[in-house]
């Protein structure tokens, strides 16, 4: 079928830091063109907003885009489809002890030890690199119905494995699928060129079923039932067992300044269940956590900030996930939950509407404990890490992108050594 194309043209924002409601994540690209492609023979001249219909359906993450250059109009604009994508190239260098990953910084990642003369590492990638789909239909009907896929090259390492980042569909505030858990806040996550970010970040992507509403301007809440991801260090006496009952995660937001300032409070409770194999039944724990996260701006300046805190919640640290400690062995056959807490703080700082630097200090710290019995090496085992970042990053142009960043991490053990690691890298980073 034939078509034609009909430019949307959109008023450019003056600057990333001072959108309105619909943005995304404040330190963001402005506003762009969007190119609509419609059935041959519409004449139908109405203005619909194709640019904050597609924003309100994607991820509110920096690194992720949502809001593509051209989009394919349905019959009689029943749907929209936009197809868009990233193509992102790192070059970096480690020294000290070098994490094996060109992509993420990964303080739990650092080696213990290294061969003599592996002290410094050249690395390259272009895994982070993507594309995505972002489909609405029924546009401002009651009815709207939303759908949102992603996908890199990150899920193998260096080694360029397919990564599904999110598949997700939405429908009157309910959230099913693929997505970062609800006890996330991902647009209050410090601009970074570093895939990963702050080690303490609460950024874990999950199977989901959310529920979000907003009251009015200010006010809004969310709720959810969510893959439970357990993750336990066993002793002789206990044994993992499938989980039964979801994760919930919930959370009160209040936002103020058009939604370019927020707080958010989230709690989460998780019941996690375990095999005591002396008494050859199954036993529970309830894990707990809450935190406070958000974003500010004043004239230039943007922070960023979370405080995470709770028992047997380290699954959904960075730093920590899969990492065995939710729960640990307590002597005889039984198992307690992990004392964790973390937090980071981000500062954004616009020079300009295209440049832009950030500062980022971040610490996560777990209390795992010694093992009575000595069957578990807990003097190798996470204490608590650092992780402390600077960067400035030049949009170039509404599509391209370039910066610089550096980047130090330090892990510490129960037995008190610790090893650190330096990256500085640099981006080049096109969006379409």
């Amino acid at each position: 079928m034939k078509t034609i194309t009909r430019t949307l043209i959109l008023l450019p924002l003056l600057a990333t830091a001072f959108s309105g409601m619909s943005q995304n994540h404040p330190a963001s690209a402005s506003r762009h063109v969007v190119t609509i492609i419609r059935p041959a023979g519409t004449t139908d001249s109405t203005t619909i907003d194709v640019y904050n219909i597609f924003l309100d359906n994607a991820p509110k993450a920096y690194l992720i885009p949502g809001t593509p250059r051209f989009a394919i109009e349905g019959k009689e604009r029943k749907f929209y489809l936009g197809i868009g994508g990233t193509a992102k190239a790192t070059v970096s260098f480690d020294w000290g002890k070098p994490i094996d990953n060109a992509y993420n910084f990964t303080t739990s990642a650092i080696p213990l030890s290294q061969a003599k003369g592996n002290g410094g590492r050249y690395q390259f990638s272009a895994a982070t690199s993507g594309l995505y789909l972002n489909f609405v239909a029924l546009p401002g009907d009651k009815q709207q119905i939303g759908a949102y896929i992603n996908f890199n090259f990150t899920g193998n390492g260096n080694d360029y494995g397919f990564n599904l980042f999110y598949a997700y569909l939405k429908y009157r505030g309910f959230t099913v699928g693929y997505d970062f858990s609800l006890f996330s806040d991902m647009a209050a996550v410090p601009p970074t060129i570093d895939n990963e970010g702050p080690n303490a970040l609460t950024a874990i992507p999950n199977g989901v079923i959310d529920y979000r509403h907003s009251f009015n301007q200010h006010w809004s809440v969310g709720i959810g039932a969510e893959l439970p991801m357990m993750s336990a260090t066993n002793g002789a006496k206990t044994a993992n067992v499938y989980q039964r009952i979801p994760d919930v995660p919930a959370f009160v937001q209040y936002s103020w300044n058009q939604g370019k300032c927020w707080v958010r409070f989230s709690g989460i409770v998780r019941n996690m269940l375990y095999r005591d194999l002396e008494a050859d039944r199954n036993r529970n724990n309830c894990g707990w956590g809450m935190k406070m996260s958000g974003s500010a701006s004043a004239g230039p300046v943007i922070t960023y900030y979370q405080a995470a805190y709770g028992r047997g919640i380290t699954s959904y640290f960075q730093d920590l996930y899969g990492g065995g400690l939710d729960m640990v062995p307590n002597g005889n056959s039984r198992m307690k939950t992990v004392e964790a807490w973390g937090g980071y703080f981000g500062l954004q700082y616009n020079f300009s509407p295209s440049v832009f630097a950030t500062a980022v200090y971040s610490h996560l710290r777990n209390y795992a404990g010694h093992y009575s019995d000595g069957a578990v090496a807990w003097g190798e085992q996470y204490k608590y890490a650092q992780y402390a970042l600077a960067n400035i990053i030049w949009n170039m142009t509404p599509q391209i992108s370039t910066g610089i960043e550096y980047i130090y991490g330090r892990r510490v053990d129960m037995d008190g050594i610790s090893r650190h690691d330096n990256r500085l890298q640099s981006m080049l980073r096109f969006t379409f």
